[in-house]
């Protein structure tokens, strides 16, 4: 068991080490932050984007179609490579960067908002100095890689509320997201005491030999790439084809694998509309392939919240990986795949004995659904056609996900993923990855914000302290 003064506050001051005279670009977070500037209703949005290949470059198109911005600055610490030419080609006279601190500093003063669509690993010092310079920030799910970058983060926001912030989620602005809210409201979805989490699609480390007993061996990295910024805050690793372009999320060094890579497209509005906070308690009740450097073949895990308010105590079961489905209930029906849902950066989503989604068991009704936009069913259906005419009207979705942040930055709209909702969120989502990693159950405190059962796996809530030159981003 853990000292008591072994506590969060002491992880904190050693994770918050920053040098008073630092002359990196932008040190600002120690010096108070700045305020955004006010955008006026008939103007656009001058957003820079960060990570313009990959995921990042689909961000930008999807912002970008919305009409509400003008592109001003493109970073990417691998500008030239195939990946991120067709942005380049569409934004040819928009200035370019490697560096987002050089960026922020040439330009900060002609940038209202950016995107964040780099590795997860890399969400938290681009963010926290966005947020010093009174930049609005949306960043891609989850919202960082470790517990405690994601608590600070939710500080830094709520220091500069000003700021708008907006987690990628984007089904948290859809369909699923109004009908949840108001099936809550009119007592439909009520008495949840089960979830049932699954996303059993192939991922790029199954397959791999997990056997393994160290990273992969130094390769010459591309011309284009700075390595060293690559790295941003974590410790020094060698270039490998396999840490870059997606295969980040393997490892636990960079990602977050599948539960981080979808947790938040399956159980966002269940965690917000059943105002789930924190587990107590996190299992690994199946790892298979586990090993230390990179994600089980298959995992499932057992989360425990307690009861809150006049709710029940909740149990979510989240089944990842080859050979590892759920048990489904009588009357499930056919598992049909939503065409709306994005595919994951592996390629489309094959149909499958269980695509994508949940099933929530509460004391009277059984909701299946899919991820990201999907809508929930009531099964079976004899018990859906019963309970048709109760069901209430849902508001048509007034702006999708990037509009929604946009027009919040405009004043216009109130982001629906910001840190205030989002960060515990990907906090769940950190507690899981550490029973993952360690192999270990959790105890997790939900007031002191510690694990008590685990020194640790406490220890890793924080990770290693930041490499030189990247500690104030650690301070709030």
């Amino acid at each position: 068991m853990m000292n008591n003064d072994y506590s969060r506050r002491r992880f904190l001051q050693q994770a918050m080490l920053a040098s008073a005279a630092l002359a990196t670009p932008g040190f600002l977070m120690a010096r108070g932050m700045a305020a955004p500037r006010k955008i006026g209703a008939n103007e656009k949005v001058n957003l820079a984007v960060i990570g313009i290949g990959n995921r990042g470059g689909e961000i930008i198109r999807e912002l970008y179609k919305t009409g509400l911005c003008n592109i001003v600055a493109l970073c990417d610490v691998d500008m030239g490579a195939p990946h991120t030419l067709e942005i380049m080609k569409m934004f040819p006279d928009v200035p370019r960067f490697q560096d987002f601190r050089k960026m922020f500093d040439k330009m900060g003063k002609q940038i209202d908002a950016v995107s964040v669509g780099v590795p997860d690993f890399a969400h938290f010092p681009i963010t926290m100095m966005a947020i010093g310079l009174g930049i609005h920030v949306y960043v891609e799910k989850p919202m960082a890689r470790t517990f405690q970058e994601v608590e600070l983060m939710m500080k830094a926001a709520a220091k500069n509320p000003k700021v708008v912030t907006q987690m990628g989620n984007q089904g948290h602005s859809e369909a699923n997201y109004f009908q949840f809210k108001a099936w809550t409201e009119a007592g439909i979805i009520k008495d949840v005491t089960n979830i049932t989490a699954h996303m059993n699609s192939p991922r790029r480390w199954h397959g791999w030999d997990t056997n393994i007993k160290s990273f992969p061996k130094a390769e010459p990295k591309p011309d284009t790439l700075d390595w060293d910024v690559w790295q941003m805050q974590t410790k020094g690793h060698e270039y490998n084809k396999d840490f870059v372009n997606g295969q980040w999320r393997c490892w636990f060094d960079f990602g977050m694998g599948a539960l981080g890579d979808w947790g938040a497209h399956i159980l966002d509005t269940a965690h917000q509309f059943l105002d789930l906070g924190l587990p107590t308690e996190v299992n690994p009740v199946k790892l298979t392939g586990h090993n230390n450097f990179f994600y089980p073949t298959s995992t499932t895990l057992s989360f425990k919240f307690p009861e809150r308010r006049q709710m029940p105590a909740v149990e979510i079961m989240w089944y990842d990986g080859v050979d590892n489905l759920p048990p489904i209930p009588a009357g499930y029906g056919v598992s049909g795949l939503d065409p709306n849902i994005p595919p994951p950066s592996t390629g489309a989503i094959k149909p499958a004995k269980l695509n994508p989604g949940k099933i929530i068991y509460s004391k009277d009704l059984t909701f299946k659904g899919g991820s990201h936009a999907s809508t929930l069913s009531i099964i079976p259906e004899e018990k859906a056609k019963a309970m048709a005419g109760k069901l209430p009207e849902v508001q048509k979705t007034p702006s999708n996900h990037y509009a929604n942040f946009l027009l919040a930055c405009k004043g216009q709209e109130k982001a629906r993923s910001s840190f205030d909702i989002a960060g515990p969120l990907s906090q769940v989502f950190c507690l899981g990855v550490l029973a993952q990693w360690t192999g270990r159950k959790i105890e997790f405190d939900r007031e002191k914000k510690i694990i008590t059962n685990d020194k640790k796996a406490n220890q890793l809530l924080v990770g290693p302290p930041p490499r030189k030159g990247w500690e104030q981003y650690y301070k709030v």
